[in-house]
């Protein structure tokens, strides 16, 4: 036994420090590696929709009033409605929501696109949320600077 030993010890080659080769071995990966995977996208942010200025608060022009995915809220006195039906401000003013009997103008585009599940339900009143804006009375008095 000790002469197989030295047989092997003989055939090697010397490392530096006296160390034979063959004690000197480098392990490779020993696991196939993992392909990427496409359900590992965790949770996403919310979009956060809905009513973004309630009844009473002041809004400036341009302010956005709700963020929807249908039509929940529609624009009332001085309120836009963009692309993506999002309701905004159009002037300076205190936001009034305010219930009240949707009727329809089905020429318009928006109501083409999206009312078509109301069309069949045209006897029952149907009552939405509209968003108004009520802007700040001018002021009355006038004084006069410069006369031409």
């Amino acid at each position: 036994m000790t002469s197989l030993v030295q047989r092997i010890l003989n055939h090697t080659t010397l490392l530096p420090g006296n160390v034979p080769g063959w004690l000197i071995c480098a392990r490779n990966a020993s696991k196939k590696s993992s392909g990427s995977s496409r359900n590992s996208r965790g949770r996403t942010r919310g979009k956060h929709r809905g009513i973004l200025k309630i009844d009473g608060d002041y809004v400036t022009e341009g302010t956005l009033l709700v963020r929807q995915l249908g039509l929940d809220y529609l624009p009332g006195l001085n309120v836009g409605i963009g692309r993506n039906r999002t309701l905004y401000a159009m002037y300076h003013g205190r936001v009034v929501m305010t219930t009240e009997r949707f009727i329809p103008n089905w020429e318009h585009k928006v109501m083409r696109r999206f009312g078509s599940e109301l069309k069949e339900l045209h006897d029952i009143p149907i009552y939405k949320t509209y968003f108004h804006i009520l802007t700040e009375p001018q002021k009355t008095n006038f004084k006069l600077i410069d006369q031409v």
